[in-house]
């Protein structure tokens, strides 16, 4: 009897989800790539995987924990703690690259990547890195030196890396959140909303959503007057913003049926996430690379907020490079206003050229085979 050969790769990066969602959907993929061609594949995440570690271990990915500092960009008195946990992170990525002995590393940065590249090219394991924003975190700056291959999200990152090594993949999406799509009007009625109306979608997430959330409340009975919302508002906040949103629409002028027009969540995953992707007319939310990958690959026009303290101001990179493809508004945070809001949405909810337009422009831009091509590309490398 021929024995089957098993494949071990290693899935590396920090323990945000805008890491390990993007690891989550390759591994999918990986696995349906290595068993389609006939081999055993074998997953194991070294880095730190913070509140994701159930999602992780659900998906059958063994966890190995490393400690990880930041890397900046400047100088800081954080070094002070963050330069030990580097170098004790480094030595526990050489003891675990070694004890698992992969076929390949493939990173998505963040804290704790970098160290375990370098203790795979120390040990001749092929590495493959991946950048999902238009502008390149630090730890892809330093793992790209060590890279064979790099798959990027946005084209206007290929000036940072070596083009002979760079390929444009975009972001990878999980296959089930694209397998789960409905009709907009089905998808509407299956989330308690009528088919009829417009439906606008409030993507608070957990960064800074509360300013969002409060930019929401502050034109809510405006925009519930022709339209309707669903508001995610992060699970830290939803109390807070359900108190608001009931404390808004008290007011007597407000319809019955307009309150009920409005309906607040904590958070979206899965097949609600599909659904409410879309029944959405519009989508509001920060410039993750994840969010604008999802809005694109569902094709809806979009009003992108950036947050003002992501990291390496990735997410006004993102936004304006989105932005540029005509797919998206962007308000920055500093200027924003509940008019300005409130125009924007009816703008994108009155029907016309405009929002066709966006919509078309947003499916153009998309990659929903991104997580497909990249664990190809994992694959031959292996």
């Amino acid at each position: 009897m021929t024995k089957v050969k098993k494949y071990k790769i290693v899935l590396a990066g920090g323990g945000t989800g805008g890491h390990i969602y993007p690891l989550l959907a390759v591994a999918e993929e990986l696995r349906g790539v290595f068993e389609k061609n006939g081999y055993l594949l074998e997953l194991h995440f070294v880095g730190t995987p913070g509140k994701f570690e159930d999602e992780i271990k659900a998906a059958g990915i063994k966890i190995h924990k490393i400690l990880a500092g930041k890397f900046r960009r400047y100088l800081s008195f954080g070094y002070l703690i963050d330069i030990p946990k580097i170098f004790i992170g480094l030595i526990q990525a050489f003891l675990k690259i070694y004890a698992i002995m992969p076929d390949e590393v493939f990173s998505k940065g963040g804290p704790g990547a970098f160290q375990t590249v370098l203790a795979a090219k120390f040990y001749m394991i092929p590495v493959m890195i991946h950048e999902s924003d238009a502008y390149p975190g630090l730890t892809n700056l330093l793992s790209a030196r060590f890279a064979k291959k790099i798959a990027i999200s946005f084209p206007n990152v290929a000036k940072y890396f070596n083009p002979a090594k760079t390929i444009l993949t975009g972001n990878p999406l999980r296959p089930s959140l694209l397998r789960q799509r409905l009709e907009s009007g089905a998808a509407k009625e299956a989330l308690g909303f009528s088919s009829a109306s417009p439906l606008v979608l409030i993507l608070g997430g957990s960064q800074g959503s509360e300013r969002v959330n409060d930019f929401i409340i502050s034109v809510l009975k405006n925009v519930i007057i022709d339209a309707q919302i669903l508001h995610q508002t992060g699970a830290a906040n939803y109390e807070l913003v359900q108190k608001a949103a009931q404390a808004t629409l008290v007011d007597v002028a407000v319809s019955a049926e307009a309150k009920n027009r409005y309906k607040a969540v904590s958070f979206l995953v899965g097949k609600e996430m599909a659904y409410a992707l879309s029944a959405a007319d519009v989508v509001i939310g920060r410039a993750g690379s994840g969010t604008i990958f999802e809005i694109a690959a569902f094709g809806k026009p979009s009003i992108l907020i950036p947050l003002p303290e992501a990291a390496g101001d990735h997410q006004r990179e993102n936004a304006y490079a989105y932005a540029q493809t005509g797919a998206a508004y962007v308000t920055e945070e500093s200027n924003f206003s509940p008019n300005i809001l409130l125009s924007g949405i009816k703008r994108l909810t009155g029907g016309g050229d405009l929002p066709k337009a966006m919509a078309e422009a947003a499916l153009k831009f998309a990659k929903p085979q991104a997580a497909e091509a990249i664990a190809a590309e994992v694959f031959k490398l292996a």
